[in-house]
């Protein structure tokens, strides 16, 4: 069973699935297609964090593909036209956007190589033959759904950010590719063709992920690079290598839930567990107003805690035996039951612009990908097709904080795909799309499906709500009348317009060896079983 957000992407990894490839072949067939097919969301030019279980070999593993800032980088180098923080919290606004849209904005992407070293340990298939899917997409084309629309049209100029329409048009590939003759975005149903997107995987799946890093297509970065004054430069993107790591671990409910280690973000959803852990959450009712401000508190704190201790653990090593503690889990949760509200005026920036796939095989394999571009930088190198990841909006442009920039520093991402076990038996994994919301989303699944017993698409569908601020969100599916009373404990509550808000959760339940799947429907994807 394979799930992802978009319909062309899952049916690629299905394909593999049939054709007898395992869930790792599935997963990167899925995500090669999905930089075809939502250019904004994810890419080769991109960034992401991986993780395996393989009962075969007995391996579990988290491979992390987060990107580096280059090496010309300096801590100081945006100080002097720094602004503001953006409204959301969502990155930075410097005088002129360089770190948002440009060849300044764009850092070293990790993720291929993160493809290349999970193939290498895990793959069956050939490793050329996971590009066909890809290859075909871009070259036959395929129609503007109505998500990425909505991306392509997304305005978020109130926040102080560009609107993604400025960064399709950034390059004349770009604008030739995704935007109408008269300069707006193309629509539903009207088609894409990519020839040159075609052609670079062409040669990625003939000369391996050498050709990004140190062959033809890093000189034809560079070469794009050094022409508008870019920081990324050959020795970055052949220094460039993944990180081997284990899950971070913990035990919720007798369960064991398996998470991507810092500088990814699975240590906020372990920590809200464990406070959570402290409570009979049952009894209070699902999306009660008790509950609401029960596990918002610990959103609250474990954010908090993130923005506190959480970096790149080779620059800022994180105290992780201090925040999962339960020392610390307790006492957090004897503030929740007095009624103590936890301070939280901003999270930090990091990247609406991400997909995910998960993937479990008839062997029992378990993979589950989250990817992405950061936020966009707009910049496509000539002839190439695809476009660069912009994660230098992530990095703090001042000096002396934990997300500051940094010569080869990764910075923190809310990225987590997500396994759960019981003993040593994969029972569940998850991940989302969402940025700062992905934590939040990810830990509602996980109590939908552990404490409530829901099936898997029940989890991901039940309404949503959201403390990454002093504020709670809540979606539209929440009654006034609960949010009323939260608003009478003295809370700030804002509803969202949609349904389904707060990140896009896709997973797989497991129990019994049955497989249930679950897709988000705010975004265009599906679950597909394969016999």
């Amino acid at each position: 069973m394979i799930t992802a957000p978009q319909p062309e992407a899952v049916e690629a990894g299905a394909a593999v699935l049939q054709a007898g490839g395992n869930a790792l072949d599935a997963v990167l067939a899925c995500a090669l297609t999905q930089g075809v097919v939502d250019p904004l969301m994810c890419g080769v030019g991109g960034l992401g964090s991986m993780q395996v279980f393989d009962p075969a070999s007995g391996a579990h593993v988290v491979l992390d593909g987060l990107s580096t800032c280059p090496a010309a980088c300096r801590a100081d180098m945006w100080a002097g036209i720094f602004e503001r923080e953006c409204a959301d919290g969502y990155g930075y606004v410097l005088k002129g956007g360089v770190n948002e849209i440009g060849h300044r904005a764009v850092t070293t992407p990790g993720i291929l190589r993160v493809f290349e070293a999970a193939h290498a340990r895990f793959g069956r298939t050939p490793w050329a033959d996971l590009f066909t899917p890809a290859i075909a997409f871009a070259e036959e084309g395929w129609a503007i759904r109505p998500h990425v629309y909505s991306m392509f049209t997304l305005n978020e100029a109130a926040y102080g950010r560009l609107s993604f329409a400025s960064k399709l048009a950034f390059t004349p590939d770009g604008a030739r590719l995704y935007l109408r003759p008269d300069g707006t975005p193309k629509r539903p149903g009207d088609p894409v063709r990519n020839p040159e997107l075609a052609a670079t995987l062409r040669g990625l799946a003939r000369d391996g992920a050498e050709s990004f890093y140190t062959g033809e297509i890093a000189r034809r970065i560079v070469a794009d690079m050094q022409a508008h004054d870019g920081l990324l430069s050959m020795a970055d993107l052949a220094g460039f290598r993944p990180r081997q790591h284990a899950p971070l671990e913990i035990t919720y409910r007798g369960r064991r839930i398996a998470v991507p280690p810092p500088p990814a973000g699975g240590i906020v959803i372990v920590e809200m567990l464990r406070i959570l852990e402290r409570f009979d959450l049952v009894s209070l009712g699902h999306n009660s107003p008790e509950y609401i401000r029960t596990v918002a508190e610990a959103m609250k704190i474990a954010g908090r805690d993130k923005e506190e201790h959480i970096g790149d653990p080779d620059f800022v090593p994180p105290p992780l035996d201090m925040l999962l503690s339960d020392t610390h889990a307790d006492a957090c949760a004897a503030r929740i039951e007095r009624g103590e509200k936890t301070p939280l005026p901003r999270v930090g920036s990091d990247a609406k612009n991400t997909t995910t796939v998960s993937c479990v095989d008839a062997q029992g394999m378990v993979v589950s990908l989250t990817h992405t571009l950061g936020v966009p930088s707009g910049v496509i190198p000539p002839g190439t097709g695809f476009m660069l990841n912009g994660a230098m909006n992530w990095y703090d442009p001042r000096p002396g904080r934990p997300g500051s920039i940094a010569p080869g520093k990764r910075r923190f991402s809310s990225m987590s795909p997500t396994i759960v076990l019981e003993g040593d038996t994969p029972v569940a994994t998850v991940g989302s799309p969402g940025g700062a919301w992905i934590g939040v989303a990810i830990l509602q699944v996980l109590l939908n499906v552990l404490d409530w017993g829901m099936t898997m698409q029940e989890a991901v569908m039940a309404p949503r709500f959201s403390a990454t601020t002093d504020a709670i969100d809540i979606s539209n599916r929440i009654p006034r009348g609960v949010q009323r009373v939260v608003e009478g404990m003295g809370y700030d509550v804002k509803r969202s317009p949609m349904s389904f808000p707060f990140a896009a959760p896709h997973g797989i339940a497991l129990w019994d060896g049955v497989l249930e799947g679950g897709a988000d429907p705010q975004r265009d994807g599906y679950v597909a079983g394969v016999p």
